[in-house]
Order: structure tokens, then sequence, then C-alpha cells
């Protein structure tokens, strides 16, 4: 597959995802179930709530993969998203990004690492395809 394919797959794969959950505190809570089950302690959900009493509605995701976080952060009805990176253990940078390219390079990173990693190929499918594989 070609890098020109690989990069048309992340861009239907993105647009996919925000077709099938309009609504983005439906996306995140699906990506957030989808990354935990094959993450595990890589993926951070922050949910809606108290300390005693949380809701299953999702407040932030984050995500660390490699030496990248990816966060998006729930403000009203829009998301704030991030990516940092880090080198030998210390965040160098970190930049905002819109929700777009917050999702192709989530989608980039799995896609990557999955290449080597079982579980984040996992990930990558549940999100691409949907469901359980």
């Amino acid at each position: 597959m070609s890098d020109t394919d690989d990069a048309l797959d992340l861009d239907m794969a993105a647009a996919m995802l925000q077709s099938n959950a309009t609504d983005v505190h439906i996306m995140l809570k699906v990506l957030a179930g989808q990354l935990s089950e094959v993450l595990g302690p890589r993926v951070v959900v922050d949910r809606v709530g108290g300390r005693f009493r949380k809701s299953g509605e999702v407040k932030a995701l984050e995500v660390t993969l490699g030496d990248d976080v990816m966060r998006a952060e729930v403000e009203g009805a829009s998301v704030r998203c991030s990516v940092a990176h880090s080198s030998g253990g210390i965040r160098i940078r970190s930049e905002a990004v819109d929700l777009d390219s917050w999702l192709k390079r989530l989608l980039s990173a799995l896609q990557q690492e999955a290449a080597h990693s079982e579980g984040a190929r996992q990930a990558l499918e549940r999100i691409v395809i949907g469901g359980s594989s």
C-alpha cells in the first residue's frame, strides 16, 4: 500500500468517525470505550460528574502512543484538541489542533503502532470497521 493510499484511508476513517457520531460527546465515548479495551493504561478517560457520581459522558480523552500524548477535551458543544510530543520522558512541545487533524493523527499513530502491536491493530480495526474483532 502506498503513502497516498494510507493517507486516503486515514482521511476516510476520520470522516467516517465524524459522520457516524455527529455529536462529539458520543464520538469520544465510543473512542474511549474502543481504545480503553485494547490499549489499557495508555488511555485516560475523565468523565463528567463529581468525585462520587460519574456519568458515562466523557469530559476528556487522553491517549499515549509512542512519544505522543493526544488529548481531546469537551468544552460545551465543541472539543479542544492537542498533541504533545515527548523525548526521553520530557514534553518538548505541545500544539493545539482541530478535531479533524487530531483524529487523523490518532489514527496515524495507531496505524504505525499496529505494525508492531496486536492491541493497536485491534483498536484500529475497531475504530475503522466498528464492532469487535
